[in-house]
């Protein structure tokens, strides 16, 4: 009964889980469902790959700590036979050492220093090299034998003998000769020298140990990260997928449940904005296509007008035919700049105009400008300055910058009378590199000043030649594309104030 109502509980539990908002969104969005499930799947491959990390890591050390104590019992098997050796030779030398000739035992063990023997008393009886200096003690040991670094000592019936040696003769390498009483806490990696109260001491070299599973961490990161990048890839293709069949079915859905003149209106409008972008680009490649077109035989007739007019192949018969060519010539460069114009503005509005932020120097460049245009300004009689130039730095494009202020200038200028001032002022402010250009020209009226920067407006006046109307609208593009922003302030007889806005740095 109680194992009854557990799960009846649980399936309570479940059910509830199911019926969450949230989990009934992640049950019908494939945007949620697939990437849960792709990151449960590289997640399992992540665990199953760490844990054979471990299980690998530890195998090598396992294995390793084996080949280490069959080495270490090897060892200890090799040098007890070699103490015990060493120990034979000194019971023969107490047996009889007046005839234990030093060549013999050159040549059987070269390694063997010296060899003293001491009676019961404690006095040395007998001893291998006699001048090998002061006469040691007799060493005090329990049981029949015992050890000491650079010999070993025994109980030959009452007497003690002990054999001095080199000990480098062991050849124990990495591993270490101590007492067997000292491998109480290393027990793992010692082996008991038999016949001898000693041990060979063995040490595990783990980084050796572990070489050959560190060359192989690539291929776990393999594991692990391979389905990661696999399974994102395909989550967002099948992501994509399934969002492009449900925008779809959704709008077959909108499309049927809508009316039949709803659902025309609805094709009209498609079609009618379809429509308005193409013919959007059609325009900006017809103007950059005839701008191209008109300029190339326009610069054949500005030279060869100018050829006549020049008189450069002899006279030209009439002085009428002389100021005729002139007339030609000044209309042609007229209609190349604004060939040029509408060829750079369509450019600009097409994306096609490259532009290399820096950092610009906008008092200098200003001042350049202001240069440029003196002549123009001094003909008619015009104070043009820069009043005011804060140093500082914008973050634009010199040529970008240049042309803005260059078309600004030729405004001011133009719509200014003659023996009347055009000024410059830059500085800075929290953010900004702040340049206003004002004159004393007629100005704009409120309904020209909301019309100004758009494409071929232009403001006529009595006795001034305008452009394409495109050097307002170039300007105040160029700005916006650099992250800068153009102002037109002034009104109608007191002169027109544009103020031109730019990143600082």
């Amino acid at each position: 009964m109680a194992e009854a109502t557990t799960h009846a509980g649980s399936r309570g539990i479940v059910a509830a889980l199911l019926e969450h908002p949230f989990a009934r969104r992640m049950v019908r969005d494939s945007r949620y469902t697939i990437p849960v499930c792709i990151i449960l799947i590289c997640g399992c491959f992540a665990a199953a790959a760490l844990l054979q990390m471990r299980l690998d890591r530890s195998h090598a050390l396992a294995q390793a700590t084996t080949f280490e104590q069959e080495r270490t019992r090897t060892l200890a098997r090799t040098t007890g036979q070699t103490l015990d050796r060493y120990a034979r030779l000194g019971a023969v030398f107490a047996a009889s050492p007046e005839q234990f000739r030093s060549a013999d035992l050159g040549r059987a063990e070269p390694t063997i220093r010296d060899i003293l023997v001491w009676d019961a008393a404690g006095n040395q009886r007998a001893r291998f090299q006699a001048s090998g200096g002061a006469i040691p003690a007799s060493p005090a040991f329990d049981g029949p034998r015992t050890s000491f670094p650079g010999g070993l000592a025994f109980r030959n019936g009452t007497e003690i003998v002990a054999v001095l040696f080199d000990h480098r003769s062991l050849d124990l390498g990495k591993a270490s000769l101590v007492a067997q009483k000292d491998t109480a806490r290393t027990p793992a990696l010692a082996a008991t020298v038999p016949g001898w109260p000693l041990a060979v001491q063995g040490r595990l070299d783990e980084k050796g140990a572990l070489a050959d599973w560190a060359q192989a961490l690539p291929l776990y990161l393999f594991v692990i990260l391979g389905p990661a990048v696999v399974g994102a890839w395909l989550a967002a293709m099948f992501v994509g997928a399934f969002e492009r069949h449900a925008k779809a079915a959704r709008a077959v859905r909108a499309l049927k449940s809508t009316r039949p003149v709803e659902a025309r209106l609805m094709v009209r409008l498609a079609n009618a904005e379809r429509g308005s972008m193409e013919a959007l680009r059609a325009k900006s490649e017809f103007m950059a296509h005839m701008s191209h077109e008109l300029r190339t035989p326009l610069n054949a007739v500005i030279g060869f007008s100018d050829i006549i007019a020049d008189e450069m192949f002899g006279p030209c018969g009439h002085a009428k035919y002389g100021e005729y060519a002139r007339d030609i010539g000044e209309a042609g460069r007229n209609l190349h700049a604004k060939i040029g114009d509408i060829l750079e503005f369509a450019n600009i509005e097409a994306g096609r105009f490259p532009l290399a932020e820096e950092a610009v120097d906008l008092a200098g460049l200003a001042a350049a400008c202001i240069d440029e245009q003196q002549g123009r300004a001094f003909s008619r009689r015009i104070s043009l300055s820069l009043a005011f130039g804060e140093p500082g730095t914008v973050r634009a494009d010199a040529k970008a910058v240049r042309r803005i202020l260059t078309n600004l200038l030729a405004n001011a200028l133009t719509y200014t009378a003659e023996g009347g001032i055009v000024r410059a002022d830059v500085h800075f402010e929290e953010g900004a590199g702040v340049l206003t250009l004002s004159d004393s020209g007629a100005g704009f009226t409120t309904g020209e000043a909301k019309l100004a920067g758009r494409p071929f407006q232009r403001f006529d006046r009595a006795g001034k030649v305008t452009g394409a109307g495109l050097g307002l609208a170039i300007a105040m593009e160029l700005a916006r594309r650099m992250g800068g922003a153009m102002r037109l302030a002034g009104g109608e007889g007191r002169g027109a104030v544009m103020e031109l806005r730019l990143p600082r740095l």
